[in-house]
């Protein structure tokens, strides 16, 4: 169990410039190592800062910090040239290894180090800030609005952003907010934004926050307009004469004598309501609804070879066995009726020999649920002895054979989550593109495990954690996929178990935060924990 969970903030400074007319738009990506293996796999990406040097990135990581275990970190910078998440199509900026433990461990818990490529050549610093993160789960919405602001552009007005710092222990402070840019206008009413509590002061209430407000330049170096400094409790008293502050220019302040200020911030509004966990809706009463399909397409090769990833040997499971046990036996203590519809897709059925793409496993079209995880293997297993692999590889039919069971249940009673095992080669792209962008309004999750050694290149782009999946011009209004290659936990021998509880932790990582996304945008609260009644044992 881990001890704390660590939010880092990553800065850097005197990076490369690789961009020729303008400065390198810098993004940091973070690798981690999962315990006992060497493989370096993707964590998760901080925004693109334009035109910058000497970023300070606004997207934190959050990671589980275990006293107990060495935790390799490496953080990789590029120069962002295009849209393409292919990090290969970017410019190298650098890189540097640390562990949780050193970063944590450092004064401050601030750990400086020089960036390193080529040798020889001078790549600027990283700076890693650790902070532990409270378990105050209130969020904070907020609206300001500014008056008279300096007028800074020589044509126009002012284009006024503002930038929200929390203070450390240490007195030096760290970003946690950017508001939008209001173009041309001295009095700005920026939009309503969210933001956990913890984030503006890690629930500390009379920690200082500092405000600087800052007017756009299209070429990365806004101009400072003047700042101020509040704190959480002060906030808290919403819409009131405390609330209303001046904008200050220090070095304006010494040079000129009658200066008062450069302008004013109103809060407009503050609420604060409290952020509900995944576990919330389980406590009370939440169902995860999990149904499996299977790729019975002759790209998997014939089930009688050994080569074949279908192949039924008499001494160990195959790779959809294995994936749909390690998935499976995770996922079953949240169905309470232990009952998981089973298709397959992409075979001649029989008694006609005719193609489908949704099949019942157990051979019943009105009830294809099998019993527990062993009755969908024992399913799949007979099913091979009965169908032809044939094609098309088509996820679309079960994509929303699915999601026609979602549509039913709309109210947060159910959850329900589809597990896609696949060789990978789909067919039916534009169709499975339609299909999830309709299932993303429903409650609905779905995992991809692809099996064997095909290029998954369709799969990551259905996964849609860069770039948010779209279908003629309609865009997912949630990210309900994630897709995981088997082969990265494919050793044999006795660390396969291991490897394969990295499987189920990676595959169904997501899953917590997509309920939530769904939850959150229907306005739906966990129901109150039933009460025990004295008769029932806890």
């Amino acid at each position: 169990v881990p001890a704390t969970r660590v939010e880092l903030t990553v800065s850097c400074r005197q990076l490369l410039d690789r961009d020729t007319f303008s400065k390198s738009d810098p993004v940091c990506v973070l690798y981690t190592q999962c315990p006992g293996s060497h493989q370096w796999r993707e964590f998760g990406r901080t925004e693109v800062i334009d035109n910058s040097l000497n970023p300070d990135f606004l997207h934190k990581f959050v990671l589980d910090y275990c006293f107990e275990e060495r935790q390799n970190l490496r953080f990789d910078l590029y120069d962002v040239d295009s849209k393409s998440p292919d990090l290969s199509k970017h410019d190298f900026l650098g890189q540097a290894f640390c562990t949780l433990g050193e970063i944590v461990g450092s004064a401050g818990s601030r750990l400086e180090k020089p960036l390193t490529g080529v040798p020889g050549k001078k790549y600027g610093t990283i700076i890693l800030l650790a902070e532990e993160l409270g378990n105050c789960r209130d969020v904070a919405t907020l609206q300001f609005s500014a008056n008279k602001l300096d007028k800074k552009d020589f044509f126009g007005k002012s284009d006024p952003f503002m930038v929200f710092y929390r203070s450390n222990e240490d007195g030096t402070f760290t970003i946690c907010h950017k508001t939008e840019v209001v173009r041309n206008t001295l009095n700005p009413v920026w939009a309503a934004f969210a933001i956990p509590v913890r984030a503006l002061c890690n629930g500390d209430h009379d920690r200082a926050i500092k405000v600087e407000v800052y007017d756009w330049d299209r070429d990365g170096s806004h101009d400072f307009i003047g700042e101020f400094t509040t704190s959480y409790r002060e906030l808290a008293q919403g819409q009131s004469h405390f609330n209303v502050y001046e904008v200050v220019n220090p070095r304006k302040k010494m040079k000129k004598k009658k200066y008062l200020n450069s302008g004013t911030v109103t809060l407009l509004s503050f609420a604060v309501e409290a952020e509900h966990t995944f576990l919330d809706y389980i406590r009370g009463g939440t169902q995860l609804n999990f149904t499996v399909a299977i790729d019975f397409t002759a790209s998997n090769g014939n089930p009688s070879q050994p080569t074949s990833l279908h192949y039924l040997s008499p001494f160990q499971l195959n790779a959809y066995s294995l994936a749909l046990r390690a998935v499976g036996d995770i996922i079953q203590d949240y169905d309470s009726d232990k009952m998981f519809p089973a298709l397959g897709f992409g075979a001649k059925i029989p008694p006609d020999g005719h193609v489908s793409h949704e099949f019942p496993l157990n051979g019943d079209a009105s009830n294809p649920a099998c019993h527990g995880i062993a009755g969908v293997l024992e399913a799949y297993q007979c099913s091979l002895r009965r169908v032809q692999l044939y094609g098309p590889t088509n996820f679309a039919p079960v994509v929303n054979h699915v999601a026609r069971s979602a549509a039913t249940v709309l109210d947060g009673s159910q959850y329900f989550v589809l597990l896609i095992i696949t060789d990978g080669v789909i067919s039916d792209m534009a169709q499975t593109k339609e299909a999830i962008v309709n299932a993303a309004k429903l409650p609905m999750s779905i995992i991809i495990v692809g099996v064997g050694q095909a290029e998954f290149d369709a799969m990551v782009e259905l996964d849609g954690d860069d770039i948010r999946i779209s279908s003629r011009g309609k865009v997912a209004e949630r990210d309900i996929v994630q897709f995981v290659p088997f082969r990265d936990y494919m050793s044999g021998g006795p660390g396969a178990g291991l490897s394969m509880a990295g499987l189920a932790r990676e595959v169904l990582a997501e899953i917590p935060d997509q309920l939530l996304s769904y939850m959150k945008a229907r306005g739906i609260k966990p129901p109150p924990i039933p009460p025990m009644s004295p008769e029932t044992p806890p």
